[in-house]
């Protein structure tokens, strides 16, 4: 049999760029003479913006270390082992930079074998093991306290999870089997599956210490020090931790059932990692660790070897990393300073980008629109908002007054605008009136001034095409709503120079938004795929398919809605704008659907109705519908989408909208809620084949969202 040793140098070969962390073995006398214990503190040797991974070398030397400890214990040496981190940071799991490395089944099977042999021998050791969750805990990092005696939490914590469904793989080091045998199957799937599929949602210190995971929770400041003086009183009997016991009975298969139910609203049964949890924690209920242990590992190892995972972590790694590095963005010394912004119209969504840009930017921000009781009412939202935040504790009083302050609202925008450094417009979707806006903008900014339009579809160049100065002119689209989608399409018109260009991506950082830059091309990047998109369904509508027949044909896609919920959320108007302008650039690939021009002509708000609870297609909306005779299968529909999608992708790329397939990916990702399991859309297309069919090539090469070749 290999030993563990030997199991990780194999690995760690494979890996040789892993950034290695080091398990420090110190000892200290305990408190109250409980005795000589052993601290074993995880470190990379960097600051808390380099978290601490495990990458095989890493196993390796926490091995080595509890080898230490170990052979300390059989001779008496020490009264316990705690287990820590660095400052902010305990551990963050395992090193997703080695798994994308990861070639055959066999290599996948080591790493998952790896951790748990090291892991196990925490639970192994002669004297009681303690983990010290002083800082972020992730995957690996929570398993590895999971198989300690007890376990502290700081009340710092700000992040705590078990995100490895959420990437496409299960907690493959004893979360599965471990947690639900701690904490009860409920809490577990809640933590393991919910959690996870809710855009990976964290837990904080507190939370971690009310469900139990943790045994005590202390405040940061002197967290390892109460910590190790509670160690001493467990050691010495004066406190004696209880645990619930766990429901093994029909509790048990009802959390696992629940699971699936969530499972299945948010992946639709698309990708595998979330039920291969659910059937490992329904196994976890007699007991046996080992076996679930050994179903870990194979999960593991298949999973390492399937599409969805590799789509998971190119898309974290878009998130992460591309996105902090926009291609194509000009050098950053070109920017120039914004001390204060100008918001035309005074809407909802003008509204929401005045809020925005008060919070993150903490300068003047003044809103103009047509009339004094509008410019009233999006000055008061501004208000009002500030006044939820204070409420949640989000700011305190001083910074409410400050920020309420910075904000005000005029009719005159030669007062309002004439010291503004950046104005942006959200005024009507219409080319005349932008047009109209910003020449009057124009006439009294400043020249340095940089002006931004929020347009969702129209022609930046044209929009510039009057006036004086069209070089200052940026297309900044944001996506709502506009405190949660992180989205930013910078779109460069034909005159738009550098230093404009410069400035808006500066904006886009401190307004902690993912930027990508755009040609200016008809419906930039994610309207432009979704009106396809939603099209194509319209279409299959329009000719004969029942609507829940097209609807239900994308279920496997795994998206946030449907499309018919999604163009609900759009607004039907909206949806029919976009494919009207569409369709004047690209009539032979967009059409204008007569029913969803019916829809809109009646003033619906949707095509269905709530009254159950559950979406039903409105009698009203059924009543206007007009269909041919042509009813396509859910499989027929799909092919059919699937195939326009990956024709227009292909088309924007030849355009050059944007700069690689990449883009096209973070843009759905961070601007429409694409799944990660998908990687956006373009690794999905590659695996289903669509792409090859469709354009004769993949999107992207073998190895960057896939099984390297």
């Amino acid at each position: 049999m290999t030993s563990t040793t030997d199991l990780l140098k194999g690995a760690a070969e494979l890996f040789p760029g892993e950034v290695v962390t080091k398990a420090h073995v110190r000892h200290l006398e305990l408190p109250s003479k409980a005795g000589r214990f052993a601290l074993i503190t995880l470190d990379n040797g960097f600051d808390h913006t380099k978290p601490t991974t495990f990458g095989p070398q890493s196993l390796a030397n926490l091995n080595a270390a509890l080898d230490q400890v170990e052979r300390e214990a059989e001779a008496d040496d020490i009264v316990g082992v705690g287990i820590t981190g660095k400052p902010f940071i305990f551990a963050v799991g395992a090193d997703l930079k080695g798994v994308e490395l990861l070639k055959d089944h066999e290599d996948a099977l080591a790493i998952g074998k790896g951790g748990h042999e090291v892991f196990k021998r925490l639970a192994g050791l002669r004297v009681p093991t303690f983990a010290y969750y002083n800082g972020a805990a992730m995957g690996g990092g929570v398993e590895v306290g999971l198989h300690c005696s007890y376990r502290t939490v700081s009340a710092a914590v700000p992040a705590f999870s078990l995100p490895e469904v959420f990437l496409g793989l299960v907690p493959g080091w004893g979360g599965c089997a471990l947690l639900p045998n701690l904490i009860g199957p409920q809490n577990a799937v809640k933590v393991i599956i919910e959690n996870s599929l809710n855009q990976n949602r964290q837990l904080k210190g507190a939370q971690v210490y009310e469900l139990g995971i943790a045994d005590a929770l202390f405040e940061g400041a002197d967290f390892l020090e109460q910590s190790l003086i509670w160690t001493a009183a467990v050691l010495r009997g004066e406190i004696l931790v209880e645990r619930p016991e766990i429901d093994r009975g029909e509790a048990w298969d009802q959390a696992v059932a629940q699971g699936r139910l969530v499972a299945d609203s948010k992946v639709h049964g698309a990708a595998p990692a979330a039920y291969r949890a659910l059937d490992i924690i329904a196994a976890a209920k007699d007991g046996d660790l080992q076996a679930g242990f050994d179903a870990e590992d194979a999960a593991l190892a298949d999973l390492i070897m399937g599409g969805e995972l590799r789509s998971g972590i190119y898309a974290f790694n878009l998130v992460q990393k591309r996105a902090k590095r926009p291609a194509g963005a000009p050098d950053k010394a070109l920017a120039r300073p914004v001390t204060k912004v100008g918001v035309v119209g005074a809407g909802l969504m003008a509204s929401q980008l005045a809020l925005l840009f008060l919070r993150r930017l903490e300068v003047p921000v003044v809103l103009t629109d047509i009339d004094q009781e509008r410019v009233d009412k999006g000055v008061g939202y501004v208000h009002a908002e500030i006044d939820k935040l204070l409420a949640k504790k989000r700011v305190n009083q001083d910074k409410a007054n400050r920020l309420k302050g910075l904000v005000s609202g005029v009719l005159d925008k030669a007062e309002g605008f004439s010291d503004a450094d950046f104005v942006i417009e959200a005024v009507f979707e219409e080319i005349g009136v932008k047009q109209q806006v910003f020449a009057e903008v124009e006439a009294v900014v400043p020249a340095h001034a940089i002006l931004a339009t929020n347009t969702s579809s129209l022609s930046i160049t044209e929009m510039a095409s009057k006036l004086k100065h069209p070089e200052r002119v940026v297309g900044f689209h944001f996506f709502n709503p506009v405190a949660v989608l992180p989205l930013l399409e910078i779109v460069r018109g034909e005159q738009t120079d550098d230093a404009a260009l410069a400035t808006a991506f500066g904006v886009a950082r401190k307004l902690k938004k993912t930027a990508v830059l755009v040609k200016d091309a008809p419906a930039f990047v994610v309207n432009r795929i979704l009106t396809r998109f939603m099209g194509e369904i319209q279409n299959v509508i329009d000719e004969g398919t029942p609507v829940a027949v097209a609807e239900k044909a994308v279920e496997p896609l795994g998206l946030p809605m449907s499309p018919l919920v999604l163009l609900e959320l759009v607004g039907p108007a909206i949806g029919l704008h976009v494919s009207e302008t569409l369709n004047r650039s690209f009539p032979e690939r967009f059409t204008v659907s007569p029913n969803l021009a019916a829809v809109v002509k009646a003033g619906k708000r949707g095509f269905y109705v709530y009254d159950s609870g559950r979406p039903e297609l409105d009698p009203e909306v059924a009543a206007l519908l007009k269909q041919g005779d042509v009813v396509l299968t859910e499989d027929q529909v799909r092919a059919r989408v699937l195939d326009a999608v990956a024709q227009e992708i292909g088309l924007m790329l030849e355009e050059g909208v944007v700069a690689e397939a990449q883009d096209v990916d973070l843009c759905l990702i961070t601007g429409a809620g694409w799944p990660f399991h998908l990687g956006g859309i373009t690794p999905y297309l590659d695996r289903e084949g669509v792409s090859q069919r469709v354009n004769g090539k993949p999107f992207l090469a073998q190895g960057v969202a896939s099984v390297p070749a």
